[in-house]
């Protein structure tokens, strides 16, 4: 009776710790769950929003413009993160003029954004000064942009600071689905 109560706890044991080995395999290499924290992607992503950060796809493609991200901040702690679009790509020209930005002298079709948001410029990149995004840089910003902290104040996000692509919503079950990037039409 002991030596089966005892080949229980085993088992019990065992698929435990293949359960948990699972998991952080799944959540050190592929998938990570991040919960939004503030106003700077809403309405598209509100506050307290849940989703799945997909970890693996930028190890076969590069990011590209319209990807919504999730990064280790330039400007604060170790170990935060913010989520924010990519508008700018490697040697593009960013300027921000009337509101609005322009990459390489033509404006940006923002769909994802409410229209009456005006962009405003930052310490980084200034109204009607042009920079250019440096090779592995993305210039990023936040959907709702009077509440964004993002690359018009702070600069560029190096590829090696992103921790991931949002892929997927599952928090609140009436919002969950894929994220999917916007076309543009240049």
């Amino acid at each position: 009776m002991l030596k089966r109560l005892l080949s229980f706890f085993m088992d019990i044991i065992q698929v435990i710790v293949f359960a948990s080995a699972i998991f952080a395999f799944i959540y050190l290499l592929i998938l990570q769950p991040h919960k939004i924290k503030g106003l700077s992607m809403s309405p598209n992503f509100p506050d307290g929003e849940y989703l799945l950060t997909d970890k693996v796809s930028y190890r076969f493609h590069e990011p590209e413009r319209g990807d919504v991200i999730v990064f280790e901040t330039p400007t604060s702690t170790e170990g935060e993160e913010f989520i924010k679009r990519i508008v700018g790509l490697p040697g593009e020209r960013i300027m921000i003029k009337d509101g609005k930005i322009f990459i390489n002298g033509r404006q940006l079709n923002e769909e994802y954004i409410e229209r009456n948001i005006y962009t405003s410029a930052g310490p980084f990149l200034k109204e009607n000064s042009t920079v250019t995004v440096p090779e592995e840089q993305f210039f990023v910003a936040g959907d709702n942009r009077p509440h964004s902290s993002d690359s018009r104040a702070w600069g560029f996000i190096g590829i090696k600071a992103i921790t991931g692509r949002a892929w997927l919503i599952y928090w609140p079950i009436s919002f969950a689905g894929t994220i999917k990037a916007p076309t543009y039409n240049f």
